[in-house]
Formats: structure tokens, sequence, C-alpha cells
């Protein structure tokens, strides 16, 4: 990959330009809901001296959401008195591999931040996709470990690094300095139940960023959200490792607050979560027609009581709307 040359005439603040304070963020919902066990971890890891602590888990598992949450307990001084008033800041990785000219001095982007990270305290530096960066990746031009190594060792600041499963065997096992300074955090997947749950506790957030209400009672929309958890369940999911609670369930969620939206909707109804179903890119398309199936027999009584249709799908029906997406 090319490095990036971008040149700055004047002082400028690296953190204000590629980073994110997540401590300044306004959260609608707890961004980690069923990840205490995760937190108090991590927490454990950045209390303890020359340490800081490593994300490691799947795809779409919730990764950043466990920092976020973080950062949300930070905000309300639900953490430990060592932690109260730290700030935690977001980088991408691609980003600290750029190389920034200041006055015909080029210098590496991570460097600058280093240095002006040492000005402040309290920081924690949060970087995702940190495998990237590792002297073990022969395609990265840096040695994240080394480069940290003087300020991580004098305590000058903290970082959480996250990465996959895969891209840890892969490149991270291969750098004992970057291990020796990192202790691995592994993140599962939640089970069905708990999916439900985080889906359920999220539809504030949701509702607040597209402005429309989910229909129906709580006990309701916890039916539909079992319906939606089900036909994203791991042998469903054509993606695969790619594809995980709880964000393979977010999105056919999010997808059926869309539908609605198209429609000019006030509220999400039974039918833009049968549809959200339905047009799924990410479950098998004979899956789909089973859990369809599956969802007029749990709502059949729902549906004669509130005269609604839920029309039956047929594998050709989902093959015209391929073809029309």
């Amino acid at each position: 990959m090319e490095e990036e040359i971008i040149k700055f005439e004047e002082e400028f603040s690296i953190i204000n330009t590629i980073g994110e304070n997540l401590t300044d963020k306004t959260y609608i919902t707890n961004p980690a809901i069923a990840r205490e066990n995760e937190i108090k971890k991590l927490m454990i890891v950045l209390l303890t001296p020359d340490k800081s602590g490593l994300l490691v888990g799947k795809p779409g598992i919730g990764k950043t959401a466990i920092v976020e949450g973080l950062a949300y307990k930070i905000q309300r001084d639900d953490v430990p008195a060592s932690l109260k008033g730290y700030q935690i800041i977001k980088v991408n990785s691609s980003s600290l591999m750029n190389k920034i000219n200041i006055n015909g001095n080029e210098k590496l982007t991570i460097n600058i931040l280093l240095d002006e990270l040492k000005k402040m305290s309290k920081v924690i530096l949060f970087i995702d996709e940190v495998h990237t960066l590792v002297g073990a990746n022969s395609e990265s031009p840096i040695d994240l470990a080394n480069i940290l190594k003087p300020s991580l060792d004098r305590g000058d600041i903290k970082a959480i690094g996250a990465t996959t499963t895969i891209e840890y065997e892969t490149y991270i096992v291969r750098d004992r300095a970057f291990l020796r300074r990192f202790d691995r955090i592994d993140v599962l997947e939640p089970d069905e139940p708990t999916t439900v749950e985080i889906l359920f506790q999220s539809l504030p957030r949701i509702e607040h960023q597209t402005g429309i209400k989910f229909k129906y009672n709580d006990y309701m929309i916890k039916l539909l959200l079992e319906s939606i958890v089900s036909a994203t369940s791991e042998y469903k999911r054509i993606y695969g490792l790619s594809a995980m609670y709880p964000d393979i369930a977010f999105s056919v969620l999010s997808q059926a607050f869309s539908l609605a939206l198209i429609e000019d909707k006030k509220e999400v109804d039974i039918i833009d979560v049968y549809n959200a179903i339905k047009i799924s890119k990410r479950i098998y398309p004979d899956t789909i027609i089973k859990e369809l199936v599956n969802f007029r027999e749990k709502f059949s009584k729902f549906c004669t009581d509130e005269n609604i249709t839920l029309p039956i799908v047929t594998l050709e029906d989902l093959e015209v709307n391929n073809e029309i997406g």
C-alpha cells in the first residue's frame, strides 16, 4: 500500500485530525449491552502497570462496542477512581501509516500522535485493526510495539487494540514484543437470548437515528426480535465468520426500519420485519423460505386479529428480488 503524503504548513492537532474522542460522544443507549464481563477484564488490564488491552474476536461481534461501553461508563463516573477522567481516543490503523510533511520535515503520523499524547494526561489510545501495524505483518512499514514501547513503559499512555481471531493467529502471535505489552481479552459471540436483549435495549438508539418508532408493546416487540435472531443463527448465514451476532441480527433489524422509512411510515410493523428477513442477503435463500413459514405460523393469530396478510414467498420470488437488488 502506497503511503499518503499529507502536507501541513502550520501547527495542527493530529488527534483532532485523525482521532475520535469516544468519551465525548453522545450515547442514546449503552453501546455495550451484556458486555460487563469483557469491560471489567479490560479495566483490570488497563489498571495493570506496563500492560494494555487487546480485544480479539470474530468480525461483527462487538469489539468496538466494548470500548465505547468503557467510554460510556467513564462518562458516568461508573469506573474505578484510577480510571475516572480518562479520555478514549479512537484512531484507524490506516491513518497511522501515513507520513506527514510539516515545514519540510517528514514524520510518521504515529510519531506525531505520540508526541501530542505525551503532553496530555489520562488518555487511552484505541486502535482498531491493530494487526495491520505490528512488525509481524510483512506488509506493514511500522513496528507498532517498538514505537509504542517508550510511552507504554513510562505509563504516558494506555492503549487498546482490536483485531479478529484470524489476524491475531496470523500476525500478532509472531510478534513477541507486542504480546509482552498487550493482554488478550477474548470477545465471544453472544447467544440467542442475549442477542435478543441487545437488540431490544438498542431500539431507543435506532429509533432516535431514524426518527420512527417500533410499533407494538414490549412483549410483541421481543417476539419479533426473536424471529430476527432465529433467522440469523449460525448455520443460516451465508457469510459464516464474517456475519456474527449481534451484527448480522442488527443488519435485518436496520433493514426493517429502512423498509418502513421508504414507505413513509411512522412506525415499524410486522410486515416490515417479515420483508426484512425476506430480502436479507446474509441468509441462505432456502433458510429464508423456512423462516418465513415459521414466522407466519408464529404470528398467525395476531395477523388474523389485525387483518394482516403476510404473503407466501417462494424461491422464485427471492431470485426476482436478487435480480432487482
